[in-house]
């Protein structure tokens, strides 16, 4: 089953939670608010009460690092597993699939999933990220999609409107995900394994914290329908790539300035990924 690209228009409005509806350049309510679209075509549905900082989420510098690293394909198998889990347990039974990205950072990953969806009919997609830098970096890439700065705290979209939800290395506010899904949706969520990324934490660190143990009991409104281990092995080639993938991880701010001058020397890198896919369905009752 292959599927077109159709525009996402269940938005919520961020103040009162009534539908949106889209009216030249702007989103608005019955109650009047309004919000601007962008230039580059994004919206920005996070009002500033909801805010914990000026400019939430991460920088430029972290979005230009992440773009360059996942276009030199690096993390190409985990976007293919991504793709796989969706096109099979969220579109096999289905003629339309509307999709979150909740925390989609630059885009790569709903760009990926297209991709490998194809072009058919019915393929309706939202990216959410609480940086303005990575959504404006992935309106400019991909226009087809619907970007949203916003936060998966208050997702601004109606309720029981979504197909799937992915969250990809991200925060996962699981009542919110229950609440945008339709019964029997599916959630897709990635997280990082013990051995993810290790010769580059030995490096970094002077020791090697054990990895937070994943609870393997389904989130509330959820029952988990299959997981899947991902482990592959890469090799960086060269300082700035290196310099890179420390850059676009939350490592750059938690090492020493020691443990990033010695990161910062290597030309050469061996590495190996290693994340838990886990799938979730939407209870009925939730």
């Amino acid at each position: 089953m292959s599927f077109a690209r159709a525009p996402f228009t269940a938005l919520a409005c961020p103040l009162d939670g009534a539908p949106l509806q889209h009216g030249g350049a702007c989103w608005r309510c019955e109650a009047g608010h309004s919000f601007d679209i962008a230039s580059q075509g994004y919206i920005n549905l996070l009002p500033v009460q909801h805010k914990r900082s000026k400019d939430p989420g991460d920088s430029k510098e972290m979005v230009a690092a992440r773009r360059r690293f996942l276009e030199a394909g690096h993390y190409r198998p985990i976007a293919d597993a991504v793709a796989a889990a969706l096109i099979e347990l969220g579109a096999a039974h289905t003629d339309e699939l509307a999709c979150l990205d909740a925390g989609c950072g630059e885009g790569y990953y709903l760009r990926c999933v297209a991709e490998s969806v194809g072009e058919a009919h019915n393929l309706s997609l939202v990216g959410l990220d609480i940086s303005k830098w990575a959504v404006l970096a992935a309106a400019r890439r991909d226009p087809h999609t619907c970007w949203i700065v916003g936060s998966n705290a208050r997702l601004p979209i109606l309720p029981g409107t979504l197909d799937a939800v992915l969250c990809l290395f991200g925060f996962p506010v699981h009542a919110e995900f229950a609440r945008v899904l339709r019964p029997g949706g599916i959630l897709l969520q990635l997280d990082t394994g013990p051995s993810h990324l290790l010769a580059l934490r030995e490096i970094i660190y002077r020791s090697i914290k054990p990895e937070r143990m994943l609870d393997d009991a389904p989130p509330a409104g959820f029952e988990l329908i299959e997981q899947r281990r991902l482990a592959f092995d890469f090799e960086l080639e060269g300082a700035a790539l290196i310099a890179d993938l420390l850059t676009m991880t939350p490592h750059l701010y938690r090492t020493s300035p020691a443990g990033r001058e010695r990161a910062a020397a290597l030309t050469r890198l061996a590495l190996g990924a290693e994340v838990r896919l886990r799938a979730y369905r939407r209870l009925a009752s939730a």
